[in-house]
Parts: structure tokens; sequence; C-alpha cells
């Protein structure tokens, strides 16, 4: 039987860039909406059961209550739903560890429904099994906006075997950070700023930044890492990524949408390319570390800080590519009996 697991997180989006940008917030109604319309691709493609992560924000009755109505009317076919029996506790700990025993059931893939920060966590947990994003954090670098419905039949396509893997996977580059002997990753990108201190975790006031490391960064993206898109672009195919050095002083200044309505001025010093396993460290003796663009961790001057850029760390599904190759297969395609 064909599993897909699906995380969504149903506080993604609310942290304090709600308050100081322009950014929006998803409802409820329409998050689980988003998890159903994935669940109809998923069954056109032959997914038998969906795992599901639990959580007390509300998707999960929407989400069943909605199920249960299409069912009882007939207008869709939905795979068989099952809730991971695990407890809630409104962390990112319920993602990681929704993660890890998804892994252990085998399934195929996991549909993630949250940010940049959601997918960093999912990620870091779950293994060889490859991921799917979708776009519901404040800033979404990471996970590729475009309709579910398509997600869900890409991931199916994938999950099911229908599309060959050298096609369906896509290999991924993230940031590894060793601070002393504690390891994180980060998936776009790892910003180094002033504050010593962690107090709200999002980070918006681009006067205190002073490192920004990357592993793509393209000129159409919102968020930290759209300094390097509009400054020094690379792609998620290219096997690099940018080292920014930053100061409010610096002569060259550059306007970046480092939040969604929220373009601001950062001074750029220098960029360095960053190749695959070179040691980069901070320009500054002491600060605070931002991975995909929330607050972890604080350093001082006594402690060992690097960066090192890692290629094919992880896998994700190429909707796009799974799409094309269903159309050239002809795999919707049903002669009349």
């Amino acid at each position: 039987m064909v599993k897909v697991g699906i995380i969504a997180n149903p506080i993604s989006a609310r942290d304090i860039r709600r308050v100081i940008s322009y950014a929006g917030n998803l409802p409820i109604n329409d998050r689980a909406n988003i998890v159903l319309r994935m669940m109809a691709g998923l069954a056109t493609s032959g997914v038998e059961e969906v795992v599901v992560m639990p959580e007390h924000g509300g998707i999960r009755f929407q989400l069943e209550r909605n199920v249960q109505r299409e069912q009882r009317l007939g207008h869709v076919n939905f795979p068989r739903m099952r809730y991971l029996d695990m407890p809630v506790t409104a962390t990112p700990a319920d993602s990681a560890r929704a993660a890890r025993m998804m892994a252990e059931e085998g399934v195929a893939a996991i549909v993630v429904l949250g940010g940049d920060g959601t997918n960093r966590v999912v990620v870091g947990a779950c293994g060889p099994v490859p991921v799917a994003g979708v776009s519901t954090g404040t800033n979404n670098a990471f996970p590729e906006l475009r309709e579910p419905t398509i997600t869900g039949l890409a991931v199916g396509l994938a999950a099911t075997g229908q599309v060959p893997a050298a096609e369906a996977l896509r290999p991924n580059k993230w940031l590894e950070v060793m601070l002393n002997d504690r390891r994180e990753i980060a998936l776009v990108d790892v910003a180094v700023v002033e504050d010593r201190f962690v107090g709200a975790r999002a980070i918006w006031k681009a006067a205190g930044f002073r490192d920004l490391f990357v592993t793509f960064g393209l000129p159409q993206a919102i968020g930290m890492s759209a300094i390097a898109g509009l400054s020094d672009p690379v792609d998620r195919a290219t096997p690099e990524g940018r080292h920014i050095c930053l100061s409010p002083d610096a002569p060259r200044q550059l306007l970046a949408p480092i939040a969604p309505g929220l373009i601001d001025r950062v001074g750029i010093v220098g960029t360095d390319r960053m190749m695959p396993g070179v040691a980069h460290h901070p320009s500054v003796a002491a600060g605070s570390l931002a991975f995909d663009g929330e607050r972890e961790l604080t350093f001082t001057d006594g402690d060992r800080v690097s960066v090192r850029l890692v290629p094919d760390a992880f896998r994700t599904i190429d909707v796009p590519a799974c799409m094309a190759h269903a159309a050239s297969a002809g795999l919707f395609v049903r002669n009349p009996d």
C-alpha cells in the first residue's frame, strides 16, 4: 500500500512579522481546504493512504468534517486518512516527531504545509524520505507557490512510481552550521545578527545584519535570501552558495524585500562564493544565528562557529517534472469504455 505523510503546521505565519510587515494570515479553514485539495490529487494518482500529523489548531476538525461531507455526497474519492498516535505540544517538536514517525512507517513522501522554518524541521528529521512543500508561512523561499491540487497529483505520481525517481526527485543543498559541538541545518539562509538574544525569534531589523549565508537566492524571492537574489543571484541547482558581509555603513546600499510589504535598506560590504565543504565564519565575534528567518542560537567570542554548504543533502519532489512526464506519457488519459 502506497502511503504519503502530511504535516500541516497550524501556527505557521503567526510570528512578529505579522505586526511589523503586511504579511497575511491563512485561516484554519483555508489550511484544511489546502489539505483537501492535495488529497484529491493524491487519490487521483493512486495513493491509498495518507498519514497526518495531529494538531489542536483546528485543521483536523475542519478536514474530517469536509471529508465526511464530500464522501457522503459522492463528489470526491479521497485516500484513507489516519492520524499519528503522538502527543501534541504545539511546538516545532511536533513536526519533527511526526516526520520521524512517518519515515519509520515507510511513507513514500511527506507533504509539508508551512514556511521555511517548518520545512527545515521536517527535512532535518525525515531522513531519506523526499518532501514537497506547500507555502503557508510568512517568507516562503523554500516551498514553491503553486496550486495544492497539482502538488498532490505530482507527489502521488512520484510516490506510486509512475514517474521514475531519476525524473521525479530533485537533489537540494543545505547549510550545515556548527556551534562548538552542536550541529544545525538551514535550507535557505543563515543570518548573523549583532543582537545577542533570541527574543521574538523572527528577524526583520536589517540594521543588525552582519553576515548572510544562502544556499540559493532568487531575484523574485522574499525574505533574507532576497538580498543575495538582488545582488548576486544563485539558483537551486547550482552547486554553490553565497556568503554576503553586511554593514549599515557600507557604501553599496541595496533595497531588499525582507518581509511581505517590508522593503529595507541593507549595506553590502562584499560577497564570496560558498563552495561545497568549505568552512565560512561570521565576521563578528558575538551575536545570534537565525536559521531560515528565525533566531535560534547565540554565540560569544569564546565559541567556535562555522557554516558549510552541503550539496545533495536531501530530496524534494520536482512537481513540474512529474507533471511534464505525466503529460508526455499520457498518464491521465482515459479511454471511454
